[in-house]
């Protein structure tokens, strides 16, 4: 076996999604491992370089796992001889300009989505990109959760027949901030800050409603800011400018409707943090981040309307669960091997800048069914 080493540096260590997900649980992890292994056999070995804007923070995290290699100098870094890929967890408007930088030092790049703060913006870096033989990629951690493999399981093996619609509930309550500690950042909610549920989210429904139904054609979204003033982590009271929830219905290719709910102001009375009900002539499965429940239609209840009437019918019973059959690893660490087997052996990736660009544009049409209260056809947009 032969250790390949890989300079990677990683932008935004500090950061809640940059540290525990990206660092911890994926490159540190494969680390553990002894590696990402190839079919010759050989194994691609991460090398380290953490960057941040905080040299305390960045320490802390360094010494904390006994790394050596940081630095808040990213020219510096994006300089060295031994670097080959960077990765950007950075707070979205930090995000552009960081990756440009990384393109032009001829730098494969892997970012955090949204992959830029428009679709213009993200188009622009795929070419850019592309002009420099540069390989890219967006995380789309989602596809790999548990529950949704089974659900992309079911779908390739036939089991809904003809897919009628999609049901999507995402969100939990964040607090506000005073009282108890918000659970995210306050920039989430300024808009001048690049925050928003929509531009959060959105990126995510696209992805997977074109991975596991069928490509977007056209949205009708609402969007709220349900909750109007936070606090922030210094204790300061601030206008929230950035919309906190938003209700999306979204066209499919083939007739499909999918119906999304996005809400950081929603109490949750479901089994799972976001949850999505798949509805088929042949049958019905309930997914979330790691279970996968159906009912096909030859067990199908009956039931008859009669609000006279107690419910007596225990309708969740009737479901089945859908099994494993495979071991379910971390899904961002999951994704990030296969962009390092992309990078080293050039294993096809197909999660790159454009697949990211349509994320964005999605979202932006979904802001601007909002502002103009119509329904907006996004057919060819960052295609």
């Amino acid at each position: 076996m032969t250790r390949r080493s890989i300079g990677i540096i990683v932008n935004g260590v500090t950061g809640r999604m940059g540290y525990r997900q990206h660092l911890v649980r994926s490159l540190l992890a494969i680390r553990d491992e002894g590696g990402v292994p190839l079919p010759d056999g050989d194994r691609i070995w991460p090398e380290l370089v953490l960057v941040g804007r905080s040299e305390h923070r960045l320490r802390e995290v360094a010494e904390r796992h006994g790394l050596t290699d940081w630095t808040t100098d990213l020219t510096a870094a994006l300089a060295r001889d031994d670097v080959a890929v960077y990765f950007d967890a950075q707070v979205t408007q930090q995000r552009e300009k960081a990756i440009r930088q990384a393109i032009e030092a001829g730098r494969h790049v892997y970012t955090e989505k949204p992959l830029a703060e428009s679709a213009v913006a993200a188009t622009e870096l795929a070419r850019a990109a592309e002009a420099a033989g540069v390989r890219t990629g967006v995380v789309q951690d989602k596809l790999f959760l548990p529950g949704l493999r089974k659900l992309k399981r079911l779908v390739d093996g036939g089991f809904f027949g003809r897919i009628l619609s999609v049901r999507g509930e995402f969100g939990y309550w964040v607090f506000e901030g005073d009282w108890q500690p918000a659970q995210r950042p306050s920039w989430n909610y300024r808009a001048a800050d690049g925050g928003g549920i929509t531009m959060d989210m959105f990126p995510h429904w696209h992805y997977l409603l074109e991975e596991l139904f069928a490509p977007v054609r056209a949205v009708t979204c609402v969007t709220a800011t349900h909750i109007p003033e936070r606090v922030d982590e210094t204790g300061h009271r601030y206008r929230a400018t950035a919309d906190d929830a938003a209700y999306g219905i979204f066209e499919l290719d083939g007739g499909v409707v999918a119906q999304l709910n996005s809400s950081w102001c929603v109490r949750v009375n479901r089994d799972e943090l976001v949850e999505f009900q798949v509805d088929g002539t042949e049958g019905s499965a309930v997914a979330g981040l790691r279970s996968c429940r159906v009912q096909h239609r030859a067990v199908t209840p009956k039931p008859v309307w009669n609000p006279d009437l107690p419910a007596t019918e225990d309708f969740r019973a009737r479901w089945t669960e859908v099994p494993d059959n495979e071991e379910y690893d971390n899904g961002f660490k999951v994704q990030w091997a296969a962009f390092l087997r992309h990078v080293v052996a050039g294993e096809p990736f197909r999660w790159d800048f454009h697949a990211g660009a349509r994320g964005v544009a999605l979202a932006e049409a979904g802001l601007r069914s909002a502002r103009e209260g119509r329904r907006i056809e996004v057919a060819g947009v960052g295609r």
